[in-house]
């Protein structure tokens, strides 16, 4: 398996498959993706919602993501590019919307409707939990497919049971600030589902295929502030509910001294052995 940081970076080196339309322009403009070389045949969804985050930027470069919305409806394939269709459903002065579908042979494997804003200036307050310092380099751990610096006191793999949370401080090597937003969603995609299964005993994120089934069905992002990933930033992040054969999770991204800079949400399928 290559590099996985420079994988991933050329993975969210978009190709234009048809030539950027003017601004006012309604029709689709597509680009294509290519997938990561990982040792599963199936795409993991951090990359394709890297790519829709990629896709949007370059569809509406004069402004920046907002939010974003997934949906997630089949498995995409590793051995196949992803063709990513962008079209602008509405653009002005301030806001645009976009909407993306994510595509392979076999039909759509994904889909996003994505707000871009301009960015203003105002006023700013928020009401969060104050983040603790970052925690040293004894700390330091690895989550699978995560190709950057990780440091966290929390076993995901842990079969003991223990409350619904989560944090961990993560610093990627030094990049285009540019990047930010789609390598934080990449980054969101891999912790939630193993957050909601760490009260019950028994069970951890690696039994996923053997001892129960899970797969994200729906993640949402939203980008409050401009900030970079080659500083350190606090995933913190919670499940309150695991019902009806699935999961949901939230959480947030903050900075080294406390700035809410992202927020994100994923549901999933989650079933789990019955009693």
């Amino acid at each position: 398996m290559p590099d996985l940081w420079n994988d991933l970076l050329a993975c969210l080196d978009l190709r234009a498959d048809s030539p950027a339309d003017p601004p006012e322009a309604t029709g689709p403009v597509v680009f294509e993706g290519s997938n990561q070389h990982l040792e599963y045949h199936r795409l993991f969804g951090g990359q394709i919602l890297g790519q829709f985050v990629r896709a949007a930027e370059a569809a509406c470069p004069a402004k920046r993501i907002k939010s974003l919305h997934a949906l997630f409806p089949r498995e995409g394939k590793a051995a196949e590019p992803v063709r990513y269709e962008v079209t602008r459903q509405h653009e002005g002065r301030s806001f645009a919307t976009l909407g993306i579908v994510a595509s392979q042979s076999s039909g759509v494997i994904g889909t996003a409707s994505v707000s871009m804003h301009v960015g203003e200036e105002g006023p700013e307050l928020q009401t969060v939990d104050a983040v603790p310092p970052v925690l040293g380099e004894s700390d330091r751990t690895r989550v699978d497919l995560i190709p950057w610096e990780i440091r966290t006191t929390e076993d995901l793999n842990s079969y003991e049971s223990s409350p619904p949370e989560y944090e961990m401080w993560m610093r990627t090597p030094e990049v285009d600030p540019g990047l930010a937003p789609a390598l934080t969603a990449y980054a969101t995609d891999l912790t939630l589902i193993g957050t909601a299964l760490r009260p019950l005993e028994g069970l951890a994120q690696t039994g996923n295929g053997t001892v129960f089934t899970s797969a994200v069905t729906s993640h949402t992002l939203w980008f409050h502030r401009p900030f970079r990933t080659d500083e350190w930033l606090l995933l913190r992040q919670h499940s309150p509910l695991i019902a009806h054969g699935r999961c949901f999770g939230r959480g947030d991204v903050l900075d080294e001294k406390g700035t809410l800079v992202a927020s994100f949400a994923q549901e999933a399928l989650l079933r789990l052995p019955q009693p």
